[in-house]
């Protein structure tokens, strides 16, 4: 199926996720604007503060002869994890920008916003255990650190927003751990001792994976709100996942089969609802 080109305003395209997805909108011919605090003077990237409602409604209006308006919103700019600066700064300038980006865009009559959520949400780092394995969006979102309490209060906040706007299309993506290709001589760190990535059951998301999946949900996600898990579809360990998942989570029920080293984390949703393929694994010849 063929898509038409989108006018995209990109929040965080010179982050780690955020510069993959924006070299992938742009390979697939969509016009892309990467609004971000840093980045590469030139066409193409727009300085912007996403905690001032000011810059952001005026952004999405359009910029000077970079773009005269947009048709949808991928916001992924954020302080990326806990522990990344203190709780209420974390929570002050990931709320309020969230915020800022949902409403600009809707006053600017965007109906069509794709964000980074997270898989923390989940109940990371799983010092309490999960209720069942694979974990999927079925169970209510368990916060355990400021971060994650922001990533579900946005995914409240777009409940309502699409219920006061039913043209309005949001969708979160709860992402895991975001690796490139370089990151991966690194898991061969995590082969001895299963407990080290027990915080997320193992898992981890390609950044070109990644990108991906925003793409599948600009193109096809239908009004009204969603969430999805997106991971890759093997974990970070070459034990089996049945064989971790019981000697680590020993009480967790095994809610259906699981073969070899497949993901835990359960993406059945996003393969069955934006047709989310992973294709990259750290396994790949490099």
């Amino acid at each position: 199926m063929t898509f038409p080109s989108m006018r995209i305003a990109l929040t965080g395209g010179t982050g780690k996720l955020g510069s993959t997805v924006l070299a992938h909108l742009r390979a697939e011919g969509h016009q892309v604007i990467n609004f971000d605090l840093a980045g590469s003077r030139g066409a193409g990237f727009v300085r912007i503060d996403l905690t001032d409602y000011g810059q952001v409604v005026d952004a999405f209006a359009g910029v000077n002869d970079q773009a005269d308006g947009f048709d949808a919103v991928v916001h992924l700019g954020a302080i990326p994890a806990p522990g990344l600066a203190p709780d209420v700064a974390t929570f002050h300038n990931n709320m309020l920008s969230s915020y800022n980006v949902f409403q600009a865009a809707r006053r600017n009559g965007i109906k069509r916003i794709v964000y980074a959520s997270s898989e923390t949400v989940l109940g990371l780092p799983f010092d309490v255990d999960p209720p069942y394995i694979p974990v999927d969006e079925e169970y209510p979102a368990r916060p355990e650190s400021t971060y994650s309490l922001v990533k579900h209060l946005e995914e409240q906040m777009a409940i309502e927003l699409v219920r006061w706007d039913p043209e309005l299309s949001i969708t979160a993506l709860r992402f895991s751990n975001v690796m490139n290709p370089e990151d991966y001589d690194g898991f061969e760190t995590f082969q001895a001792d299963a407990t080290l990535r027990k915080w997320n059951l193992w898992g981890y998301i390609d950044g070109r994976d990644g990108a991906q999946a925003v793409l599948k949900a600009l193109q096809v996600a239908p009004p009204g709100f969603e969430r999805f898990i997106i991971a890759a579809a093997d974990t970070v360990m070459r034990r089996p996942s049945t064989e971790l998942a019981a000697e680590v989570f020993p009480r967790v029920e095994l809610t259906h089969e699981v073969s070899g080293t497949d993901t835990l984390l359960s993406i059945d949703k996003a393969r069955r609802l934006l047709g989310f393929a992973p294709k990259h694994s750290w396994r790949d010849p490099r």
